[in-house]
């Protein structure tokens, strides 16, 4: 038997909180483990802002469902975290297909659907910007998450750290390659804020080495296009001393290509990703798993649940957790599962079974 450990539910403990230059005492809602409120910024919503009577209609907007098995995974995170709570009567989720006009247009119709909170994942760090000022003014609170606004008018932000994460996946290559040597770097989605910092993360870890970036270009988070990526790299030039890769489809297909052509996989980075896990436990390369669960959307909907029942919360969290290593992957790894999960994950293990099952 497989056993996924229990994520943490909506769960509250007592605590105290800066506001305005005063401390008060505030019910700490726990939205997801390794999230805390951000250390640099003390500002809460008020007790009761948002209250509101159940039944309650929540609206999100995704900036691409299909984007990758990551961004499916955590739909049904968010989705199966609204149908646990009898008190949300009603889940929207409003695909906006890797658009941002599309975004735009479904975040106005939310607002128009009247929803009594709003979910937001930005296609980019202006996409959403409009229309979030727009809910606001019109009352409803706005929950940010898996990336960034230029705006500051969202009522809570909750961010993966995409910045820590690509620094944790650096930090850890330049320690292996002993601070010189050449890497290839494989980024995600192109514009996608959690490109732009997992890569910034990477840049700062680089700093002071002579680790040398020889090879770079978009694999978008996917399997195959990383792979193109990688062969493109390897036919051009295989001598490589280490692999950056911003996802773990990608990194998947890289370790694929060195087996295809038979050569020693370098020192490469992973994430949370149950084919990458099995990968890396068959084949004994060095790796790390930078964490990035798609719980995330389950926390987006235990902060608008939370903000519903009346409770404050911190206007900014943060998600820093540090990488997996090769035992902690062992303990999470599913052989009885397709290679599409996601780990940290709140899904059921009924719902695991039914989205990701190979029996």
């Amino acid at each position: 038997m497989f056993e996924v450990a229990k994520r943490f539910a909506a769960g509250l403990i007592l605590g105290t909180a800066l506001i305005a230059g005063t401390t008060a005492q505030a019910e700490e809602v726990v939205l997801m483990e390794g999230v805390s409120p951000h250390p640099d910024d003390a500002r809460m919503t008020e007790a009761g802002a948002f209250e509101t009577a159940p039944p309650w209609t929540i609206g999100m907007s995704h900036f691409g469902v299909n984007a990758n098995t990551w961004t499916v995974q955590m739909a049904h995170d968010t989705e199966a975290a609204a149908a646990r709570d009898d008190r949300i009567g009603k889940f929207i989720l409003l695909d906006a297909n890797i658009s941002q006009a599309k975004q735009v247009a479904d975040i106005e119709d939310l607002i128009a659907q009247k929803v009594d909170a709003l979910i937001v994942t930005p296609l980019t760090p202006t996409s959403a910007d409009a229309g979030i000022e727009k809910a606001v003014a019109a009352g409803i609170p706005v929950i940010v998450h898996t990336g960034l606004t230029e705006t500051d008018a969202f009522t809570v932000d909750i961010q993966g750290g995409a910045q820590n994460f690509g620094k944790v996946m650096g930090d850890w290559l330049v320690k292996e390659l002993g601070g010189k040597g050449k890497i290839w770097v494989l980024r995600g989605l192109p514009a996608h804020p959690e490109d732009i910092n997992r890569y910034k993360g990477l840049l700062q870890a680089l700093e002071g080495s002579e680790v040398e970036i020889v090879a770079e270009d978009v694999g978008a988070w996917q399997y195959d296009n990383g792979k193109k990526v990688c062969e493109t790299f390897f036919l051009n030039d295989p001598d490589v001393d280490g692999i950056w890769s911003s996802g773990a489809d990608m990194t998947r297909a890289c370790v694929d290509v060195f087996k295809q052509f038979g050569a020693p996989i370098p020192p490469i980075t992973g994430e949370g990703n149950n084919g990458f896990f099995g990968q890396w436990i068959n084949d004994g390369f060095r790796s790390i798993s930078a964490e990035y669960g798609p719980e995330q959307g389950a926390a987006g909907i235990r902060a608008a649940v939370a903000l519903l029942e009346g409770k404050p919360l911190h206007k900014r969290y943060v998600y820093w957790p540090e990488g997996w290593d090769l035992e902690k992957v062992k303990q999470h790894h599913r052989p009885d599962l397709s290679a599409n999960v996601w780990f940290p994950t709140s899904l059921s293990e009924e719902d695991l079974q039914k989205y990701y099952g190979t029996k």
